[in-house]
């Protein structure tokens, strides 16, 4: 695996989790979630780190799988 893929995959990876950990904890600890938001502070924050995060790290992710099947293919 290249360098620059494994840490395409890497960066993609800890976005990602960042992104879940904060939907996570905006359900569980900061209050939960109705159809009005969330109840406290923290939880927008979390949400919007969520809201961020999610679709960023599974774009990167995707990116990063694209380039190891290109690299595998190039073998």
């Amino acid at each position: 695996m290249h360098p620059d893929t494994r840490k395409l995959l890497r960066t993609g990876a800890a976005i990602f989790l960042t992104g879940a950990l904060a939907a996570v904890l905006m359900l569980t600890v900061f209050g939960g979630v109705t159809q009005q938001g969330p109840h406290t502070t923290s939880g927008w924050l979390a949400l919007m780190l969520a809201m961020g995060c999610l679709p960023t790290g599974v774009l990167t992710l995707l990116l990063g799988f694209a380039k190891l099947i290109g690299d595998l293919r190039r073998r």
